[in-house]
């Protein structure tokens, strides 16, 4: 974790310069609400900068964002063709070799994020980094209007509180101060309607399967519930699958996952203090796959490549695999 920076050092690095940012692979509310943030704050400094990312992006409130707001983002294929070695890349809520973000041909020469720096990155140098463990990055980016006291417009303000509420769980987890000053400072700024329009009806009838689903297949040891979805899901759909269970009264941290293509994806979720989530994805998957998080919540996958390292029996793996990174016994 670093202390806070001051933006202006970041817009005097970029003048000059072609520049991307990046956020993590399939991007989240969040992770769309920072990138196109910060956009708005370089055009405003005369620096033009091009938004991009990896994967899909999901149909719920990711894709109405960019609809809504008319946010352009470039999949990666799409713009690697024009990218070089000498662009500047700024890693929006996440860090270079964190296990969810490309690494594009660019140079990624500032993070900007709110999860934990770990062994696998912490040794990347930038020419600007902020890192802080905040409920989400949005706030940060808020943060930077508040110092440079820059105005916004009302769909801006939107897009970041609505980024805002969706990693906190609408301030019910991971919540700073910092997120509670953007929050004071974005409200009165938002339009209502279109925040109304975001937060509601982002699940489709066929998706409640998913539900049922999880909920058919729970396993339940002490206080770990860990289910599988045994159909393909988008991340958003895993992770609101995740906070359901979670909300069981026996369930104090919860493991959701389903088979894809590229592999397994896993969404975890802990209300324990003494249970992180990040580190015990990381832990579960360790030399099969890649996760990591904050401590309320986290991801994790299993590219396809390895998937056949887990034997014959994978459910059973898995869930071993979870149960010795709590320490239980199998």
């Amino acid at each position: 974790m670093t202390e806070k920076q001051d933006i202006k050092r970041l817009i005097e690095i970029c003048k000059g310069h072609k520049v991307y940012i990046q956020t993590h692979n399939i991007p989240d509310p969040d992770a769309i609400a920072s990138a196109a943030g910060l956009q708005y704050i370089l055009k405003e400094f005369g620096i033009s900068s091009t938004i991009c990312y990896d994967g899909d992006i999901d149909k719920f409130g990711s894709s109405k964002m960019l609809e809504m707001f008319g946010i352009e983002m470039f999949a990666d294929h799409d713009i690697c063709h024009e990218m070089k070695a000498e662009d500047y890349i700024i890693c929006v809520d996440s860090q270079k070799n964190a296990g969810n973000i490309t690494d594009l041909v660019g140079d990624e020469i500032a993070a900007i994020d709110h999860h934990p720096t770990t062994s696998k990155n912490e040794d990347v140098e930038y020419l600007y980094k902020d890192v802080r463990l905040v409920g989400a990055c949005a706030s940060i980016i808020t943060e930077y209007f508040m110092d440079l006291n820059l105005d916004m417009d009302s769909d801006m303000a939107t897009l970041l509180l609505y980024g805002i509420k969706m990693d906190t769980l609408q301030f019910s987890r991971g919540v700073r101060d910092e997120d509670i000053s953007a929050f004071s400072y974005l409200n009165h700024r938002v339009n209502e309607e279109k925040l109304a329009k975001l937060e509601m009806n982002n699940i489709e009838f066929s998706d409640l399967k998913s539900f049922g689903a999880a909920i058919e297949n729970i396993k339940v040891f002490d206080f770990l519930g860990v289910s599988f979805i045994p159909f393909p899901c988008p991340d958003a759909m895993i992770a609101m699958v995740a906070d359901f269970i979670l909300s069981l009264i026996e369930v104090e941290v919860a493991v959701i996952y389903c088979e894809r293509k590229d592999g397994f994806k896993f969404s975890v979720r802990s209300e324990r203090s003494d249970v992180d989530a990040g580190k015990v994805v990381a832990k579960a998957l360790e030399g099969i796959g890649t996760g990591g998080g904050h401590a309320s919540m986290a991801g994790g996958r299993i590219p396809a490549e390895n998937v056949h390292l887990l034997g014959d029996y994978q459910n059973n793996a898995i869930t071993e695999r979870f149960i010795k990174a709590l320490g239980f016994k199998f």
